[in-house]
C-alpha cells in the first residue's frame, strides 16, 4: 500500500535495484564527484528568535509553495486538543460575557438612550438592547440619542458586536484557519530542524529503532519518520513523532523530512532493493550523515556499503545467530537480548573517556569496558594498543540501566 501521490510499483523498485547492482560503481562515482544538493538551500533562521508573523513575513513565494506541498505529506504531532463540549461551553461563556459587558455599558449610560414605548431605559431594556444590537437584529425601538451614547456605540459596542459574531462562528473560522496553522507549523519546523534523526520505514524494525533512540535520550521532536504506508504514518504520528508519507526512494520525499540537514539516518524498509535506492538517494542529499541500513540478505551488504551506508545490519543473519546461541546457551541468548534492548537491565553504551581514565588501563574503569574506539578504529579491550587510554578515545561499555522515574 502506497500513498497515491507517491505510489511506486514493486516492479519499478526491482528494476532500479537490478540497475544499481549492474552499475553500482557508476552511481558511487557520481555522488562522490559532488552530484549532491547543498545542505542549506534555505537561509537558517535563528532558533527561538522568529515569531510566527516574522516567519510568514520573510517567507518567499517559493517557500510558501514548498510548505503548502509539504503540508500535504508532513504530519505534525497533534497538539493538546480541547474536548468539543469544553470548546462549546467556553465559547458560550465568552458570548455571555460580551453580552453582560454590553448590557452594563448601556445601563451605565441609560440616560443617553430613548425607549419608544415609555421613554426610559431600565436594566431589562439595557439587556434587550444589547441582545438585539450584538445579534445585528436592530428593531429600532431603543436608540442612542445623546452624543456620548452614540460615541460609545461607535467605539465600544461595534467592536463588541464584531467579537460576538466571531465567537458565534468560531467553529467555522477554526476549520478555515486550520490549514493555515498547519502550513505555519510546517514552515517553522522545517526552518529550525537540524542534526535530527530520520527513520525510513516504521515497521517492526523502525519502531524498535525509535524506541532505542528514545531510551538513549533522543527527544521525539528530533525524530522524523518516513513511510509510504498511511497507516504506518498515522501510527508514528500517534506516538508523537513528525512523519512524512511518501516514497523514500524519491529525493523530494526525503527533502520534506529535511534529510539534507540530518545527522543520522536509519533505513529499515521491507525490501533490500528499496533499501539500496533509499541509501543512494540519502547519500546524494547528505554526504555527512551517518547512515545505518537493515537488509535481509548477506549478499546485499557490499552493495549497501558501496551505496554510502556506514553500517549495514543483516536482520536474517542476526536472527539466525541469536537462534544458534539460544540453542547452545539460553542464558547467553537472554543476556544478548537484554543488551540489545535498551533500558531492560544491561545497556551497551558508547561514551567519551573521562579525565580520570586517561593514562589508565580499561580494566581500571568503573564500568565494564569491552572495546575502545580510537580514531574511528575499534580495538578490543585486550589488545595491546588499548591497554592505555588516551585523550579522545571513546569507550564501549556495559552498564546497568537506570530505571526511569
Amino acid at each position: 500500500m502506497y500513498c497515491p501521490e507517491d505510489g511506486v510499483s514493486p516492479a519499478r523498485i526491482h528494476d532500479g535495484f537490478s540497475d544499481i547492482r549492474d552499475h553500482g560503481d557508476d552511481y558511487f562515482d557520481l555522488w562522490r564527484r559532488g552530484q549532491t544538493m547543498k545542505n542549506d538551500e534555505r537561509p537558517l533562521l535563528k532558533s527561538g528568535k522568529f515569531s510566527i508573523l516574522r516567519s510568514l513575513w520573510y517567507r518567499s513565494h517559493a517557500e510558501a509553495r514548498d510548505d503548502a506541498e509539504a503540508g500535504r505529506s508532513i504530519t505534525m504531532p497533534a497538539q493538546s486538543a480541547v474536548p468539543p463540549l469544553q470548546q462549546v461551553l467556553r465559547r458560550l461563556a465568552l458570548g455571555l460575557l460580551v453580552l453582560a459587558v454590553t448590557t452594563f455599558i448601556v445601563y451605565v449610560d441609560r440616560d443617553g438612550y430613548n425607549d419608544n414605548s415609555d421613554g426610559s431605559v431600565d436594566l431589562l431594556d439595557s439587556a434587550y438592547y444589547a441582545t438585539v444590537t450584538l445579534s445585528t437584529t436592530g428593531y429600532g425601538d431603543i436608540t442612542p440619542v445623546s452624543a456620548p451614547a452614540r460615541l460609545t456605540n461607535i467605539l465600544v459596542i461595534t467592536p463588541l458586536r464584531v467579537l460576538f459574531l466571531i465567537i458565534l462562528v468560531g467553529t467555522t473560522l477554526e476549520v478555515l484557519t486550520e490549514r493555515t496553522r498547519q502550513h505555519v507549523r510546517v514552515h517553522r519546523w522545517r526552518s529550525r530542524i537540524r542534526d535530527h534523526v530520520v527513520v525510513v520505514g516504521y515497521g517492526t524494525k523502525g519502531r524498535h529503532a525509535v524506541q532505542s533512540l528514545l531510551g538513549q535520550g533522543v527527544p521525539k521532536e528530533r525524530i522524523i519518520v518516513v513511510d509510504p504506508v498511511r497507516k504506518a504514518v498515522d501510527a508514528a504520528n500517534s506516538d508523537g513523532l513528525v512523519s512524512v508519507c511518501g516514497d523514500a526512494t524519491r529525493a523530494d520525499t526525503l527533502r520534506k523530512a529535511e534529510t539534507q540537514n540530518a545527522a543520522r539516518v536509519i533505513i529499515a524498509p521491507q525490501r533490500d532493493d528499496t533499501a539500496a535506492l533509499v541509501t543512494l538517494t540519502t547519500r546524494q542529499l547528505n554526504r555527512r550523515a551517518s547512515i545505518a541500513v537493515a537488509v535481509r540478505e548477506d549478499e546485499n551488504v557490499p552493495l549497501l556499503k558501496q551505496s554510502g551506508a556506514n553500517t549495514v545490519i543483516t536482520s536474517s543473519s542476526a536472527a539466525g545467530r541469536l537462534l544458534g546461541v539460544a540453542t547452545a546457551s539460553p542464558h547467553s541468548a537472554n543476556t544478548l537480548e537484554e543488551l540489545m534492548t535498551y533500558g531492560s537491565g544491561l545497556d551497551l553504551i558508547e561514551r567519551p573517556t573521562s579525565e580520570d581514565e586517561v593514562g589508565r588501563s580499561p580494566r581500571e574503569s568503573k564500568d565494564l569496558v569491552v572495546a575502545v574506539v580510537r580514531r574511528k578504529e575499534v580495538l578490543a579491550y585486550s589488545e595491546p594498543e588499548a591497554q592505555i587510554l588516551k585523550v579522545g578515545d571513546r569507550l564501549i561499555t556495559i552498564e546497568r540501566s537506570v530505571p526511569s522515574i
